[in-house]
């Protein structure tokens, strides 16, 4: 395949980042980055750096919409002052169950995906949207959806299936599994020497882990929506059912239906539980640990409950894989969180995870682990990006 430019596509509940690469079969070059952030905010940023980090454009706009928000972009790639993608590639959270390949986007794909909003409520609106606008601002360019739930496509129906009736089971109600770019982007750097027994931990305001073996998933701590599993900046994680049907049938009391009682319970759950919901102050791991060095007693207990949850997560899938050869670390607490990982390594001898202190004290990509722990202990930064533009490449050449 010819050398091409291939735009990357990245949306989040309140920011757009995007980024371009020249790219071909064997070599993906990227050109540059950007990102509108603080959508529906008073903090609106829009910037764009070249691939040496020279920052190209630096604005603080009124960001009131996406639409206001996707068109800043849009108009920047049209004014001539960079290539014109052949190729756009979308990350997508979730397509639901009838959507589960990385493939070419239609307006009928689109249509579908959609019907799954509830899913993954913070990301899939703004996708579709975004999408839709890519079709029309973008006419002749083949545009292509990567979802983060095609890596977890490999775990086996007994971690999938979620024990409910059977009719929610048919509606599409089972385990997805989220952040899967982040993980497959760690297996690609990891290659030719891939672990056959891998944990990784993507730690960042969400969270996740997943288990590997042989490069392929085989379990993950996400279910039907990003909700579940480990605490995060702002979501429960797993949770007792009736936890949510004691704060649901309390909202219902003074709400005046059940859709709107639903709706305040998704709030409660997605937005503002999690760390910040323990803390009663922040979701962001810097704004706690210096709280917990001014001595503030709920922020201490937020960071030990997060890192008592992953270590817990770990410890169950080291028992799933029979073992560990390899942890990884990533996301942006992960990579960046010195005392983080070493609080969720303390207690994790017995099971071959040993850090050494001097070592682990840097950000970024490193082995941290000790030279005498059974299992080496890396950080690893995500490369998201670039495997999407992987996908478009091979999808364009079949």
């Amino acid at each position: 395949m010819p050398s091409l430019p291939v735009l990357v596509l990245n949306s989040g509940s309140s920011s757009i980042k995007f980024s371009l690469y020249q790219a071909c079969d064997s070599t993906q070059t990227k050109l540059f980055e950007g990102a509108v952030d603080g959508i529906g905010t008073d903090l609106g940023k829009f910037w764009i750096k070249d691939a040496a980090g020279k920052k190209l454009v630096d604005q603080t706009p009124a960001l009131p919409t996406r639409a206001v928000a996707f068109k800043l972009v849009a108009d920047a790639l049209h004014s001539g002052s960079y290539p014109a993608p052949a190729a756009i590639g979308h990350r997508m959270v979730c397509g639901g169950p009838t959507v589960q390949k990385n493939q070419l986007i239609t307006s009928e794909l689109i249509d579908e995906m959609e019907r799954y909003t509830a899913f993954a409520p913070l990301h899939t609106p703004i996708a579709v949207y975004i999408m839709r606008e890519a079709l029309r601002l973008f006419p002749g360019v083949p545009n292509f959806v990567c979802l983060d739930t095609y890596f977890h496509r490999t775990m086996p129906e007994v971690v999938t299936h979620m024990p409910i009736p059977e009719e929610y089971s048919a509606m599409g109600v089972r385990r997805y599994g989220y952040h899967g770019i982040s993980y497959e982007s760690i297996v690609y750097q990891l290659q030719p020497n891939v672990p056959g027994r891998l944990i990784v931990a993507h730690l960042g305001n969400g969270a996740s882990i997943s288990a590997i073996r042989n490069g392929q998933c085989l379990d993950t701590s996400m279910g039907l929506t990003p909700t579940g599993g480990i605490i995060s900046g702002t979501r429960t994680g797993d949770i007792d059912p009736g936890v949510l049907l004691f704060i649901l049938r309390k909202i219902a009391q003074t709400t005046e239906s059940a859709s709107a009682a639903a709706d305040q319970l998704e709030i409660v759950a997605s937005k503002k539980a999690g760390l910040l919901g323990v803390s009663g102050r922040s979701n962001d791991m810097r704004e706690l640990r210096e709280a917990i060095r001014d001595g503030d007693a709920k922020a201490r207990l937020a960071v030990d409950k997060f890192v008592w949850t992953i270590a817990k997560w770990i410890g169950s899938f080291v028992a799933e894989l029979g073992g560990l050869d390899m942890l990884v670390f990533t996301g942006g607490i992960g990579e960046n969180d010195i005392a983080t990982r070493a609080e969720i390594c303390a207690g994790l001898g017995a099971l071959g995870i040993m850090l050494d202190p001097e070592r682990n004290n840097t950000r970024g990509k490193a082995t941290i682990s000790a030279d005498n722990s059974p299992a080496r202990v890396r950080v690893i930064p995500p490369a998201e990006d670039l495997i999407i533009v992987n996908h478009v490449v091979r999808l364009l050449g079949e």
